[in-house]
């Protein structure tokens, strides 16, 4: 990856830089390295994701109640608390990224009050391993629709797993399985397309000039 001179046969082997430098060695930045930008952008992602979390997470108090008769149904609520870590590797696209935005956005929401408590941030760290692992399965190199869904869905398993081990322990396994099941789902619509179709959206505008995903509008979407 070094930039050599092809003429410069006589400089000895000693002097010039192994043919496998590593990227900074020569000045360049590896491709999956984290850029000032991307810190930033992440982090202004997160803070802004954090605020839907925290008025989501106040919005769920009427749908308890909604689903008062069937409690496995708020499991299609759950895909609100998953969009930071799907965006956050549709656009930084780099390893941790989902994983970052998601706790980031989490730590937020608990700052801000949330009706869960601290107990979100834990939320969270899992949620955003759930979205990690998809992209990291895909070594961080496509970024399509049904990645993003995939990423959205595992997600809410995550979630959903979490949330019966935490809440909702006394339930039958049924309505447990239930949960996890609608949580995916909704994981996979409201965090995996609906991020996808956004970032492609935010792409056209230019305000990703500066970022990894600044041409996702023009990507095939399989």
């Amino acid at each position: 990856m070094n930039d050599t001179d092809p003429t410069s046969d006589t400089i000895p082997a000693s002097a010039s830089a192994p043919a496998s430098a590593p990227a900074s060695a020569s000045g360049r930045r590896r491709p999956r390295e984290w850029r000032v930008v991307d810190v930033i952008v992440a982090s202004v992602i997160s803070v802004a994701v954090g605020v839907i979390f925290w008025a989501w997470s106040a919005g769920y108090a009427g749908i308890a109640v909604l689903t008062a008769a069937f409690p496995p149904l708020s499991g299609l609520y759950g895909g609100g608390w998953l969009i930071a870590g799907v965006i956050g590797g549709l656009i930084i696209r780099k390893p941790g990224a989902a994983l970052y935005c998601e706790v980031l956005a989490a730590v937020v929401e608990a700052m801000l009050g949330s009706a869960f408590g601290l107990i979100v941030v834990i939320s969270g760290l899992v949620q955003g391993i759930g979205a990690e692992l998809v992209f990291a399965v895909f070594g961080y190199r496509r970024f399509t629709l049904p990645v993003a869904v995939l990423a959205g869905f595992v997600s809410g398993v995550f979630m959903g797993v979490h949330g019966t081990l935490t809440y909702h322990v006394a339930w039958a396994f049924e309505w447990q399985l239930l949960y996890v099941v609608l949580g995916a789902v909704s994981g996979a619509v409201v965090a995996g397309f609906l991020s996808w179709v956004g970032v492609r959206a935010l792409s056209r505008t230019g305000a990703l000039s500066n970022l990894a995903a600044r041409r996702a509008h023009t990507e095939r979407a399989l």
